[in-house]
């Protein structure tokens, strides 16, 4: 396995073959990608959370996110899974799949795992934003499902801290107080309690947000 990409860096490039056609990362700039791995098609896991996804997709699409799958399979498979998720759940999958069949982008991304699985994707999630940098990664190993709302709280949650120079505590939620960043300096932390902040210690503010974030 290659090393893993890093937080806050460019995220890894990539071109491939998708079930939309041709993508590389540069058609997302200006947009928020979720970019995910699964283990292979026609599984149950991986079914559960391709629809929890689809299910989310607009919701996605209003915070300027866009969403894309991979797994170490074939075009034709790829198409036949979600053929058959349409036909027997009666939800249409609307955004691309990778085919990674030489394993380039799982192996860029740090996806293939040996201990896991020889050849097979484990469970990664990847949040990219509208510069092309890495701002979150999550593993889950191959024999659990992700939840679908906790990307959207996150992604929800970065949004936040960008448009509003915060930190979010421990499960936020829109509408929730956001921290303030602690002071650097003895003369600010002085200052701190003053500020008109919900004041705890110097260390530990908060403040009321306005309403949710744009999308960037």
């Amino acid at each position: 396995m290659t090393g893993l990409p890093r937080l806050n860096e460019p995220a890894p490039d990539f071109h491939a073959r998708t079930t939309h056609g041709d993508r590389c990362l540069a058609d997302y700039r200006g947009k928020w990608l979720i970019l995910f791995s699964h283990p292979s098609d026609f599984t149950p896991v991986c079914t559960t959370e391709f629809i929890g996804f689809a299910k989310h997709a607009d919701e996605f699409a209003a915070m300027n996110c866009d969403l894309l799958g991979l797994s170490i399979d074939s075009i034709f498979s790829h198409l036949a899974w979600t053929r058959n998720i349409k036909e027997k759940f009666g939800v249409e999958i609307p955004f691309p799949i990778i085919e990674d069949l030489k394993m380039e982008v799982a192996q860029a991304y740090g996806m293939i795992h040996p201990g896991a699985a020889d050849t097979s994707a484990v469970r990664a999630t990847f949040l990219i934003d509208p510069e092309g940098k890495l701002r979150a990664m999550v593993y889950y190993p191959m024999s659990n499902g992700r939840s679908i709302d906790e990307f959207v709280r996150l992604l929800t949650a970065i949004q936040t801290s960008d448009a509003n120079g915060v930190a979010t505590p421990e499960d936020w939620r829109p509408g929730q107080p956001a921290i303030v960043p602690p002071p650097k300096t003895a003369a600010a932390a002085e200052a701190r309690a003053s500020e008109g902040y919900d004041y705890t210690d110097w260390y530990f503010s908060t403040r009321e947000l306005p309403d949710a974030p744009k999308a960037a």
